[in-house]
C-alpha cells in the first residue's frame, strides 16, 4: 500500500524574517494559495487515504502540524527529538510505516515544494509506484528538466537509454552536487541532466535492507528504535536513540552506493523554494521587474523583491535588485547578489543577544 510521508522539519532560514524558528516556511504562504505544508498534503491526498499520510516534524512544530492538517490522524505526526538530516527522518517514518504495513511503499516529499499541475505529479507518482511494486528492491527519484543554469541545485545525470520496457524511466547514472555556472550551463544543454527534486519512492523494507548494506550504524539505531514502538517504553526510547543517529542526508547514505536508482523525468513544474528568489519566480513582476506582495509605493525601482502586509505601506526610491521584506517584528533590506548572507546576519542576531527575533 503506498503511504506518503511528508519531511517538514525544514527551519526555513532563507526566509527571515517571515520564517521564524516557531514558524519556518512551509507553514508560510509563499507562492501558493494555502500554505506549502497544506499545499503538499492536498496534492497528495487523491493519490491515498488519511491514515496513510504521515508528516516528520520537529517537537516544537508538531501543534501547528496538527493545526493546519486537521485531516491528519494525531498519531501520524511523527517527532524527531532533533534534527538528523533527511536519512534518519525517512528512516524513523520506514519503521513507523512497516509496523503498520510489512509491504509499505513510501512517496517521500518534502513540506516546502511548489509543483503544478497536481494531475501530472500524481500521475508520475502512480507511474513510479507500478515499477517499484514490480521491481521491490528499487528506488525511484524524480528529476525536472532544468531551464536554466541554477547553482544552488543538485543535478541527476540520467543513462542515455530508458530501462527496458519502459517509456520515461532512466537510471541514475551519477549524481552532482551544486555546480559552478559554467558547469550547470553545460548540464542545461546536454538532455542527459536533471535537477534532483529531493521526491523518492520506494518500499520501506528495501530502504531499510539498503541502510543496512550501506549505514550499519544508523541501520542499528533503527533497529533499537523499532524494538520499542507499540510499547510504552517509546518516547524514552526515541528520545534516547534518535539523537544518536548519524546525522546524513538520503543521498549520501543510501542512493549514492545503491545499483537500482532510477529517476524518472516529470513533466510537472517544480520549485524548492529555497530562498526570497524564489517569490520572483513564482510571482508576476511589474513594468520594472519588481514582484510586489504587500502594500508598496516606489519610484525608481527596480527588479526588486518587495513582500509586506496589506496594512503597512512599504516606499523605496532609487533602489535596484534589493530584497526587502517587512514583518511586524523585524525588517529585513538586502542586496539580491547576497542573498546567502541572511544566515550571517542570523548568527550576528544571536551573538547579540537578539534570538528573539529568530
Amino acid at each position: 500500500m503506498l503511504h506518503v510521508v511528508i519531511m517538514a522539519g525544514g527551519s526555513g532560514t532563507r526566509f527571515w524574517p517571515q520564517s521564524r524558528r516557531r514558524l519556518p516556511k512551509q507553514f508560510l504562504k509563499i507562492g501558493t494559495e494555502q500554505t506549502l505544508i497544506q499545499e503538499t498534503a492536498a496534492r497528495c491526498l487523491p493519490l491515498i487515504a488519511p491514515p496513510q499520510l504521515w508528516v516528520v516534524a520537529g517537537a516544537v512544530h508538531a501543534a501547528e502540524t496538527a493545526h493546519q492538517l486537521p485531516e491528519l490522524p494525531g498519531e501520524q505526526v511523527l517527532i524527531e527529538p532533533c534534527a538528523r538530516n533527511t536519512a534518519p527522518c525517512i528512516g524513523l517514518a520506514a519503521i513507523q510505516l512497516l509496523a503498520v504495513d510489512p509491504e509499505a511503499v513510501m512517496l517521500v516529499v518534502p513540506a516546502d515544494h511548489v509543483i503544478s499541475p497536481a494531475e501530472v505529479f500524481q500521475q508520475a507518482v502512480r507511474d513510479a509506484v507500478r515499477f517499484v511494486t514490480a521491481q521491490p528492491d528499487s528506488f525511484v527519484l524524480f528529476g525536472v528538466k532544468p531551464d536554466h543554469p541554477a547553482t544552488g541545485f543538485g543535478y541527476i545525470h540520467r543513462t542515455a537509454t530508458t530501462v527496458t520496457g519502459e517509456e520515461a524511466l532512466y537510471r541514475v547514472a551519477a549524481f552532482k552536487e551544486k555546480p559552478d555556472p559554467l558547469t550547470a550551463a553545460k548540464y542545461v544543454a546536454s538532455d542527459e541532466y536533471l535537477w534532483n527534486c529531493g521526491i523518492f519512492v520506494w518500499k520501506a523494507q528495501a530502504l531499510l535492507d539498503a541502510l543496512a548494506v550501506h549505514q550499519p550504524e544508523l541501520h542499528a539505531g533503527l533497529a533499537r528504535l523499532r524494538e520499542a514502538i507499540g510499547t510504552d517504553r517509546w518516547p524514552d526510547a526515541l528520545a534516547t536513540e534518535f539523537p544518536k543517529l548519524p546525522s546524513i542526508s538520503i543521498d549520501y547514505a543510501v542512493l549514492e552506493h545503491a545499483q537500482n536508482v532510477y529517476v524518472l523525468p516529470a513533466a510537472f513544474q517544480w520549485d524548492d523554494v529555497g530562498s526570497w528568489l524564489a517569490v520572483s519566480r513564482l510571482h508576476p513582476q511589474d513594468d520594472d521587474g519588481n514582484t510586489i506582495d504587500g502594500l508598496h509605493c516606489g519610484v525608481d525601482t527596480d527588479r526588486c523583491i518587495i513582500r509586506s502586509t496589506d496594512d503597512h505601506l512599504v516606499t523605496t526610491i532609487g533602489v535596484k535588485d534589493l530584497i526587502i521584506v517587512h514583518t511586524p517584528e523585524a525588517t529585513l533590506v538586502a542586496d539580491q547578489r547576497d542573498e546567502a548572507a541572511v544566515k550571517k546576519l542570523l548568527a550576528e542576531l544571536e551573538r547579540r543577544g537578539l534570538s528573539q527575533f529568530l
